[in-house]
């Protein structure tokens, strides 16, 4: 169940009400008159099967509720009551499968900030790969991956292409490539650093490394398999499966691919460099392309759910 509080002005809440009370999936409604002194107004609180959220939402914001006072939604991880049990009976479909598109997209649009802590786990991450490459310890280059923040920006520019949000689209952009260039940066100083006190040595970059040689080897698989994460992530961000996403993280090679063309470029061996470039482009593509796809078949699924449910309901009303 989700739980909604809203500050209403006056004038509105009847009109609030009416819609509260004719979504089918509804439970918990209490009002309380001239509650809310910043902004001032009422306050309504009710609770809503998930599956039933996102139309709730939407309409809400389409009356304005979201300029005139405020929306606040959070998630109920335990809710008993009988109520509650016949709301989520009565709304269509699972709650698993529902996509809260305003939650999606506040959640992208925080992740993909670019912001001086961003930058930081990135440099970190990049910093831990590259010592996972120079040892060839897969064990480092794991740990590394699920370090690295760069599936937020990723999702958001996924979602920003479903929702055709051009402001979101550019800000994870910017925030994709800023941060890699950053990290990319710091790790060439790090790895100058490293050789100058001896513990990084060319013989360790061109080694065999058959732990770690993949990275800068790119194939198809390695596409795949980007693929296949980003559906997962995707899945995780939109469903209450968020625990997946470290499975995502560990997955994917994206940060140990930016810390082995670091650590190339500053031994001047630019054929595993680009090489390393070839296989962060094509795991950057394949998560891109992978959560697009996923959303726009969500988005559609959903839709179509919806129609069913309403011309059920018609059918059922002429009756």
């Amino acid at each position: 169940m989700l739980h909604l509080r809203l500050i209403v002005p006056a004038d509105r809440t009847d009109e609030v009400l009416h819609l509260v009370e004719r979504t089918v999936g509804t439970t918990h409604l209490v009002v309380l008159p001239a509650a809310a002194r910043d902004p001032a107004g009422d306050v309504v609180l009710f609770d809503v099967a998930r599956e039933a959220g996102d139309e709730l939402i939407s309409a809400l914001r389409t009356l304005g509720v979201d300029e005139s006072g405020s929306i606040t939604v959070e998630h109920s991880d335990l809710t008993l009551s009988s109520f509650a049990d016949r709301a989520k009976e009565d709304a269509p479909g699972e709650g698993v499968d529902a996509v809260l598109w305003e939650k999606l997209t506040d959640a992208t649009h925080e992740e993909s900030t670019f912001s001086v802590t961003y930058a930081a786990f990135l440099a970190v991450a990049t910093m831990l790969a590259a010592c996972g490459v120079m040892l060839d310890n897969a064990i480092l280059i794991v740990g590394a991956m699920a370090v690295g923040p760069e599936f937020g920006p990723l999702a958001g520019i996924s979602t920003a292409l479903v929702q055709r949000a051009p402001r979101l689209a550019w800000r994870s952009l910017w925030t994709l490539i800023a941060g890699f260039a950053v990290a990319i940066a710091v790790t060439v100083g790090f790895a100058w650093m490293m050789n100058a006190f001896g513990l990084f040595t060319e013989a360790m970059i061109e080694a065999a490394r058959p732990n770690t040689a993949f990275i800068w080897k790119p194939d198809w698989v390695s596409f795949v398999v980007a693929f296949l994460a980003g559906i997962a992530g995707t899945l995780s961000l939109t469903s209450t499966k968020s625990g997946a996403l470290i499975g995502v993280a560990i997955s994917v090679t994206t940060v140990p691919a930016a810390a082995n063309a670091a650590v190339a470029f500053s031994y001047r061996d630019y054929g595993q460099m680009w090489g390393s470039v070839g296989q962060l482009m094509a795991n950057l593509a394949g998560i891109v392309l992978a959560g697009t796809l996923t959303l726009l078949l969500q988005k559609a699924l959903w839709a179509a759910r919806r129609r069913r449910t309403a011309a059920a309901a018609s059918g059922a009303g002429q009756a």
